[in-house]
């Protein structure tokens, strides 16, 4: 596949696009993490299932989060660097924290559901909030299948509790009040270096908009191509416990792809345009990685001791049905990045 280079963001003026753009963008950010967070103190946040507001406000947060540390990661060379190098893997603890409990629910359904389409059900398991188990009708499930759902959810449920658990501890704690406090105060005035207000932030976005192309072109695409990659599931069924290496690059370019979108939002402010292939190679990405999480939930409960036959059984079918899904994942990207660089040619 012929590589291809993404345009990058510009001033719609034509001009250079200076360190305002990057101090104001920083600022709404900023003041948007502020917002969520109060929205998410006033919602209920201590309850052991957070409301759909409560929800909602801790999505905006992880959000915001993100957005900030990927501008001082993508723009570091205009920021006061101590602050900026110690200030991002702040927020990316707390992203990451406040991300597992709504990951955990989100795999379990999806699992669940994948469990009933490959035997033979249309019923989706409806997921209940918090620690209560989900309410299927498992009478059209083999028994090896009915038998891995439970174990899922008692696995996943689990896991998602005590993921609620550390969310609310993380957001009581003063590692997180010290994040909370940078925050603000860079919602008001952002640290920029001495030689920033003379640079032109384009040569930055564009170093971003490269490192994804670089790292798109490394991908193995003409394997991608085939419906499925048998050595992912030898790997996943084996013993070794450690994250399938094949998924590595690709989630490293759905990283990228996310710094460069962010560059375009700070680069084009209010008017930046909506690029249909970024949004259709983000979607995939995140289908990849979903996917991938899932498969490697059902490897890791095949390996619960004792348990029946019919059981692995049923988990082994899913685990590979996940990796399908990946493969699908990494087809779809490659069929979207490959009509740009039709496109661009």
């Amino acid at each position: 596949m012929a590589q291809q280079h993404l345009d990058p963001p510009t001033d719609p003026t034509g001009g250079p696009v200076t360190s305002d753009a990057l101090a104001g963008y920083l600022r709404a950010q900023a003041t948007e993490f502020l917002r969520s967070l109060r929205q998410h103190r006033e919602t209920g946040a201590g309850a052991a299932s957070g409301s759909a507001e409560s929800v909602a406000a801790a999505r905006a947060l992880r959000r915001s989060a993100r957005r900030i540390s990927g501008s001082l990661h993508t723009f570091r060379p205009l920021l006061d660097t101590d602050w900026s190098e110690g200030m991002r893997p702040e927020l990316a603890w707390l992203s990451g924290t406040l991300a597992r409990e709504h990951a955990y629910g989100a795999r379990l359904e999806r699992l669940l559901g994948a469990l009933n389409r490959l035997s033979g059900s249309a019923a989706v398991p409806a997921q209940a909030a918090g620690a209560n188990a989900h309410t299927a009708p498992k009478g059209s499930l083999t028994v090896g299948a009915a038998k891995a759902g439970a174990l899922l959810d008692r696995q996943l449920t689990l896991a998602r509790t005590r993921a609620h658990s550390a969310a609310l501890q993380a957001l009581g704690s003063s590692r997180f009040h010290a994040v909370a406090d940078s925050v603000a105060v860079l919602a008001s005035e952002v640290p920029l270096t001495p030689a920033a207000p003379a640079t032109d932030l384009r040569p930055l976005a564009a170093a971003a908009a490269d490192r994804l192309t670089d790292a798109v072109a490394a991908l193995p695409l003409v394997t991608a191509g085939h419906p499925y990659n048998a050595q992912a599931l030898v790997h996943g069924l084996s013993a070794d416990t450690a994250p399938q290496p094949q998924d590595t690059p690709w989630h490293q370019v759905r990283l990228l792809l996310r710094l460069h979108r962010y560059a375009r939002e700070l680069m084009y402010g209010d008017e930046c345009p909506t690029d249909v292939r970024l949004l259709a190679a983000g979607q995939a990405l995140n289908r990849h990685r979903d996917a991938a999480e899932a498969a490697s939930a059902a490897a890791s409960a095949a390996r619960t001791p004792r348990i029946a036959p019919a059981t692995a059984y049923a988990l082994g079918v899913l685990h590979a049905d996940q990796r399908h899904e990946v493969e699908a994942a990494r087809f779809a990207f490659q069929q979207a990045w490959q009509k740009e660089a039709v496109r661009t040619l």
